[in-house]
């Protein structure tokens, strides 16, 4: 099961669709990748044990480093660029350059991919929120 919207906003998304104003960029494409790694940890937090955007790890426009740990207890490095996010090491700020992993369009795709308990986790939160918007409209 592949899921690309978090479903605590299912109204909308943040992270790659930044307006570029924002960024201090107006008129291009350019975006912070660390405003972007911070929008991409806000969206999940809730699924897994800990996530955070690396204070290790260098930041720039084009690049930044997300460290997860999954509900199973397993930690990663991930890398985010235009081309996605992708695991780069498996332990906290660590790169392994020799690591040849797929990239994700999404957060969303990349952690249904690495950890199960993420999937149950979400399934619950959409469950949680099918039902709250249920019982909205019944009031």
């Amino acid at each position: 099961m592949e899921t690309d919207c978090n479903p605590m906003e299912l109204s909308g998304m943040s992270g790659f669709e930044e307006d570029a104003e924002l960024n201090g960029y107006e008129g291009t494409d350019m975006k912070d990748m660390k405003l972007e790694a911070e929008a991409v940890v806000n969206d999940v937090l809730f699924a897994v044990n800990n996530m955070f955007v690396s204070k290790t790890l260098r930041c720039a426009d084009d690049v930044a480093y997300i460290n997860v740990e999954t509900r199973e207890r397993n930690r990663y490095c991930l890398e985010l660029t235009e081309a996605g996010l992708r695991v780069v090491g498996y332990a906290f700020d660590q790169v392994d350059d020799h690591l040849q992993t797929p990239y994700h369009e999404t957060v969303y795709s990349l952690l249904d991919t690495i950890s199960p308990a993420y999937r149950e986790a979400f399934g619950n939160a959409l469950l949680q929120r099918l039902e709250a918007l249920k019982r909205d409209g019944q009031s």
